[in-house]
């Protein structure tokens, strides 16, 4: 028995109530996703919703930030590692694959320079994205390179990021 499995039995529950729910009322399956930040006054930091959660986030002291929480950046990071653990578990339900622990590591590099004004040859963009993901399970090899697969076709952060998905401002 994996660690995980009880977990993975009520996520597979979920997952097939939810088809059964998206079959009949595809509608329901499209989502709208928010966040918003503002600043608070006179420090700098930054306290950002994301749906019904919030999190502060601010600058390193280097930037007149005071590091009461992660750089957006820092947070973009940790978002697609977020995206890939949860997805990892959806795709272990669907596939059936016994687990007991799943960790994911991104990393990305970010030239500051164009970020406070400086001359660079492009625009400020966090580059060079890679992850690990650790998976700890009894499956034999075969089913754990399906489950990398599944990720890599469905994790919606993960896709997003690599289609270059525009955004527009509406004000």
């Amino acid at each position: 028995m994996s660690k995980l499995d009880p977990f993975l039995k009520r996520k597979t529950e979920s997952l097939l109530a939810r088809q059964a729910e998206w079959t009949v009322a595809p509608e329901k399956g499209v989502i709208l996703i928010r966040g918003s930040s503002h600043v608070a006054g006179i420090t700098g930091a930054r306290p950002t919703r994301m749906g019904d959660h919030a999190i502060v986030s601010d600058s390193t002291p280097g930037l007149a930030g005071h590091a009461l929480g992660p750089t957006a950046p820092e947070m973009l990071m940790g978002a697609i590692g977020s995206c890939l653990v949860h997805t990892y578990l959806i795709q272990a339900a669907i596939l059936g694959i016994g687990l007991d622990d799943v960790q994911v590591e991104v990393t990305g590099t970010l030239d500051m320079r164009g970020v406070i004004g400086m001359e660079v040859e492009q625009p400020p963009r966090i580059e060079n994205i890679t992850y690990t993901a650790h998976i700890e399970s009894d499956a034999d090899d075969a089913a754990i390179v399906r489950l990398h697969e599944a990720v890599e076709k469905w994790c919606p952060v993960l896709l997003t990021l690599r289609a270059g998905t525009g955004v527009t401002r509406v004000s």
